[in-house]
């Protein structure tokens, strides 16, 4: 066990009378694969558009691979900004997204959608690409903004621009792992981006403050579109929370789960689950690595993502990547992990001093000045700068979320009951987008 924050990995599992209302599916998301492009629209800008596109250049690292921008057609004072990490369909994969068959649909999204192909298959979907966003669109257009955002099984948040019914739609997946902030103003001027340091900038004339928030995890929000780009919001709603089982879970792929909470049972059933949440993040056509610090956490996921890899006959070797300092005990359980289960390891070391120098940086990326966040941040920051400097590995997996759902934090030692315990790890996984998730992405994201 260990303190919140640290980087090191602990895995602890109780033994408790009953699951006490946490969702023993959550554990199919407790697997992180960090991986993100950036998304930025205005709705209703009173100023020029060229001069408000400087702001979205701020999250540029989030996309190194190309960037977009584009106004939409009858609405001269709203636009899209787009940066691109190819990771799903190299082809069609910029944004926004639209195809033919919905001309009146915009799509900005950052994230991926596991489920895709399953959804499309479920419901006879005439896909046009291979994007996995695709099936937003489609899931839209049949059943709405409600059923469409709980039927996804990933991580993602996105803006949705229904033209022919004037309609903005923003969304964001349970955890939160994929971030998305809003900006809005009394006017009705609306600008989202993935990251607070892209609406900084904004020129916006107003009569009183509008601030920059955090859009809710297991949300969606719809507002009206006016004529003249302006919005107005008029549902705000929750689809999903830790604590349900997740709509999607009636098409998932996972086999043999059973209802019991024996602890043969359960054990069983972590297995599936666990197993069904590192191969379903397979499917990226870019070089997959993963975080190693030598903890239970990602050495499971690591030695799982090894042997799926072999099955799923990927044509290269899994790299992993630990970092510390000297004789740092991460570093040498990392290393003995690594060599049992036969990766491509880098060792990454750093002395305090780089640390020390690199903490701006990562306070800037990370848009918090929480003491333990920015702490078990630098490592992470630096590992994440190896990675892109030195490998061609895109797709990182880690061990993020799994001390948050099973109770391996040191203070959870004075629990003073099993149901205590199980609503604060309800707390922290609820938390995870203000916490470790943000750490995850961000920090990675720096370096594309």
């Amino acid at each position: 066990m260990k303190e919140a924050g640290e980087f090191d990995d602990g895995f602890i599992l109780h033994n408790m009378e009953k699951p006490s209302g946490l969702c023993l599916l959550c554990f199919i998301t407790r697997s992180f694969r960090l991986k993100m492009c950036g998304i930025w629209a205005l709705f209703g800008s009173d100023e020029c558009l060229s001069v408000q596109c400087t702001c979205a250049m701020k999250i540029a690292h989030r996309g190194p691979d190309a960037f977009r921008f584009e106004n939409v057609n009858g609405f001269t004072s709203c636009c899209f900004g787009f940066h691109r990490l190819a990771i799903v369909d190299p082809l069609h994969g910029m944004q926004p997204l639209r195809v033919k068959k919905f001309p009146y649909l915009w799509l900005c999204y950052n994230g991926e959608i596991y489920n895709h192909q399953t959804l499309k298959t479920q419901f006879d979907f005439d896909c046009q690409t291979k994007m996995d966003g695709e099936v937003l669109l489609h899931l839209y257009d049949r059943f709405g903004i409600k059923k469409m955002a709980s039927l996804l099984d990933g991580v993602f948040a996105f803006i949705l621009l229904d033209t022919a019914n004037r309609k903005v739609h923003l969304g964001r997946d349970t955890y939160g792992v994929r971030p998305l902030f809003k900006f809005l103003t009394d006017d009705g001027f609306l600008a989202v981006c993935s990251e607070a340091k892209g609406l900084t900038q904004i020129i916006h004339s107003m009569e009183t403050t509008a601030t920059i928030v955090p859009f809710l995890p297991g949300h969606f929000e719809v507002f009206d579109l006016k004529l003249n780009g302006k919005v107005q919001s008029i549902q705000f709603e929750q689809f999903h929370c830790c604590t349900r089982e997740p709509a999607h879970a009636l098409y998932d792929t996972v086999e043999g789960l059973s209802s019991g909470v024996d602890k043969e049972t359960v054990k069983r059933n972590i297995r599936s689950l666990f197993e069904n949440a590192v191969r379903k993040r397979l499917m990226a056509h870019r070089r997959i690595g993963c975080l190693l610090s030598g903890g239970l956490d990602s050495s499971l996921v690591a030695a799982l993502l090894l042997k799926l890899s072999k099955e799923e006959k990927l044509p290269y070797s899994i790299q992993t990547f630990s970092i510390g300092s000297e004789d740092s005990p991460d570093v040498i359980a990392a290393e003995k992990v690594a060599a049992h289960i036969g990766s491509e390891h880098h060792k990454v070391e750093f002395t305090a001093e780089e640390g020390i120098k690199a903490v701006e940086d990562v306070i800037f990326h990370l848009e918090t000045y929480d003491i333990t966040t920015i702490r078990a941040s630098v490592g992470m920051y630096l590992v994440s700068k190896y990675i892109r400097e030195k490998t061609d590995s895109v797709v990182i997996f880690s061990g993020e979320g799994s001390d948050e759902l099973t109770q391996g934090y040191l203070y959870f030692h004075k629990a003073p009951s099993a149901k205590a315990g199980a609503e604060d790890s309800v707390r922290l996984l609820k938390e995870l987008f203000l916490f470790d998730v943000l750490r995850a992405d961000r920090t990675t994201a720096a370096h594309g």
